[in-house]
């Protein structure tokens, strides 16, 4: 049986749809989540939803606790999770307000505890991560996105920044170097985290800036962030409601 669990980002803390919510804290052998997790009804659908940063968005990238996260919407038998991520673009089209279903991903980022597999595992478990994401979530993301007329990328390779800062245009450059298109904040370890415990994951991620150095902007402001934020999220948000019920009857 298929359960869906929905990861919100920047922009994203709370998911207004959810209809008879109710809350459930759940412990963990790896401290607190970054929130209760919020389970309801979308669309008739049961989901769960946990906002990364917290309810009030108070916990920085970097100390997100990602194992928390990810090991508790496993014990609440989450068997798929689409992530919902602020990026930056990086390649002429990732352009500001559109939605990218990446299908690959570079790690920068570092002092992360990002494995199941510390000293107190009883294996050390090495998984294939070949194909970071699930093509079956960003096939039924992209076929929905084409349903609605929403201007999306179906292919894309995710820079994964340690943050909380914003990017060097240097840096910038030298991840396109690299091949990433976009660059964000959380990717990481949480795709890698989701298949250590056998979850379908896939990631939704809203471009709200051009990285450092590229579009017509000299500097990034939050001002700039915020407006393609809320124009860009209304469209996510509808995007991932009108996909859970193909995803949960596949």
């Amino acid at each position: 049986m298929i359960k869906v669990a929905i990861i919100g980002g920047t922009g994203l803390d709370q998911l207004s749809a959810l209809e008879n919510l109710r809350t459930e804290q759940v412990d963990t052998p790896y401290g607190k989540t970054s929130n209760a997790l919020n389970i309801g009804s979308l669309n008739g659908n049961e989901v769960i939803f946990l906002p990364r940063h917290g309810e009030h968005h108070d916990i920085a990238p970097h100390n997100i606790n990602y194992r928390a996260n990810l090991w508790a919407l496993k014990e609440q038998g989450a068997t798929h999770i689409i992530a919902v991520n602020a990026v930056g673009g990086i390649t002429e089209k990732m352009s500001p307000e559109k939605i990218i279903f990446p299908d690959q991903i570079i790690d920068y980022t570092h002092s992360r505890e990002h494995t199941f597999s510390d000293e107190n595992a009883d294996t050390v478990l090495h998984i294939d991560f070949t194909q970071p994401y699930s093509s079956l979530i960003r096939g039924v993301l992209r076929s929905t996105a084409v349903d609605m007329a929403i201007d999306f990328e179906g292919e894309a390779v995710y820079g994964a920044a340690q943050g909380p800062r914003l990017e060097t245009a240097a840096e910038i450059n030298r991840m396109q170097q690299d091949g990433c298109d976009i660059v964000g904040m959380t990717g990481m370890p949480e795709a890698s985290l989701a298949r250590e415990l056998g979850i379908e994951y896939a990631c939704c991620a809203l471009v709200v800036n051009w990285a450092a150095g590229k579009g017509e902007n000299k500097y990034i402001t939050m001002d700039i962030i915020e407006q393609h934020m809320q124009n860009g999220m209304v469209h996510a948000s509808k995007l991932i409601s009108n996909a859970l019920p193909e995803l949960l009857n596949l």
